[in-house]
């Protein structure tokens, strides 16, 4: 029997760990993380083991009175006194949280369990079918892939997604995946109404016409993720997906009653718990940056779960492709500035701003540092 000294034994391990290799094998599976999952793995790749993760780092506030403020759109045209509370509690949610929860938006719940459904459908599908829109080119505009920054974030996260980049101008429906077509177009038409909504309420929050961030181009582009969290063997090592915020506007959020999703407020993980029939919605760094932080875009993750899978849609209010994504350029909105609030960010474009996103990564560093004054 050879005895061995563990410390070489993990000296050996770390020489032959090459991770751009098993990177590039993962990726060139096209299978995804469902993929590791088919074929029974019981742990996870190195790739995906967040060595910075401790295991109190996942637990999040089950405080009952601590939770994302939760918004009744319910009558909010036919009653001026109620039109003003809301605007009170938008105000309120964006300026303390960067997050809220709306009930009774006027998407039925048959559409959003449908959109769940479609995007199950779509990720369930055999690997050969979903092979063929495997891509790393986010020119195009119907892309299935694993962790948009599997080459520049510090470990993957355990997690599928399908994106599709539908306004300005969407794509033809033979683009979009058959098994979804329908739901995808009937969802995000529906979400881009409620978005001029949540828009109209943002504005007047600001103090600002309700029309002005429609004006000047917020709600034109939608950016659509459709995620496949799959069931991992080893949840406390690796993250659904990894701190971060937002570069759009605006983010409305759909997701399963798994749960898992959590918000950053005021240095502690809080539960984004499921409500059946709510949408959660939440703030962009380009809305933060528009707005000069009175309102903000906070970090939120996804953990790792033994169950599942979880699904979740994400609809991104923002320009994704050129050239709407270059046509204009936005800073901190002029009304809100004064000589004791100066602009604190430097103009950019969305595709400027969303480039040095999509370069960076999920690192857990804000994008909205770079374009500090």
């Amino acid at each position: 029997m050879v005895v061995t000294n563990p410390g070489e034994n993990q000296a050996e391990h770390e020489s032959k760990y090459d991770r751009e290799s098993e990177l590039k094998a993962f990726d060139d599976s096209k299978a995804g993380v469902k993929g590791l999952v088919d074929v029974g793995l019981a742990k996870i790749p190195r790739i995906f083991i967040h060595e910075q993760l401790k295991p109190d780092d996942k637990s999040g506030s089950t405080v009952s009175n601590f939770g994302i403020p939760i918004i009744n759109l319910e009558d909010l045209e036919k009653d001026p006194t109620l039109h003003t509370d809301i605007i009170n509690k938008v105000r309120y949610a964006c300026e303390k949280w960067g997050f809220f929860q709306v009930v009774n938006h006027g998407i039925p719940v048959s559409v959003l369990d449908e959109m769940i459904d479609g995007i199950h459908r779509f990720h369930e599908q055999e690997v050969e079918v979903k092979k063929q829109l495997y891509s790393r080119d986010y020119t195009q505009k119907v892309v299935y892939n694993s962790n948009f920054d599997l080459y520049q974030a510090p470990a993957a996260n355990w997690r599928d997604s399908l994106s599709c980049v539908l306004a300005p101008r969407p794509p033809s429906p033979e683009e979009l995946p058959a098994v979804c077509r329908d739901i995808v177009i009937d969802f995000s038409s529906k979400v881009t109404r409620l978005g001029l909504t949540l828009f109209e309420l943002l504005s007047e929050a600001l103090g600002l016409n309700p029309s002005h961030l429609k004006d000047i181009g917020c709600a034109e582009g939608m950016f659509f993720l459709g995620h496949y969290y799959p069931p991992c063997p080893e949840p406390e090592l690796t993250l659904g997906t990894s701190a971060h915020s937002d570069s759009s506007f605006l983010t409305v959020l759909l997701q399963d009653q798994i749960g898992g999703l959590q918000v950053l407020h005021e240095n502690q993980w809080v539960d984004v718990t499921p409500i059946p029939g709510a949408l959660v919605v939440n703030l962009g760094d380009m809305l933060q940056l528009i707005s000069n932080d009175r309102f903000i875009s906070v970090n939120h993750r996804v953990l790792a779960n033994n169950i599942g899978p979880r699904i979740s849609v994400a609809c991104f209010f923002r320009t994704h492709l050129p050239p709407e994504n270059a046509l204009r350029l936005y800073g901190p909105i002029k009304e809100l500035l004064s000589e004791e609030n100066p602009p604190k960010y430097r103009e950019t474009t969305v595709k400027d701003f969303v480039s040095h996103y999509y370069m960076k990564g999920l690192n857990g560093i804000s994008a909205l540092d770079h374009f500090k004054q």
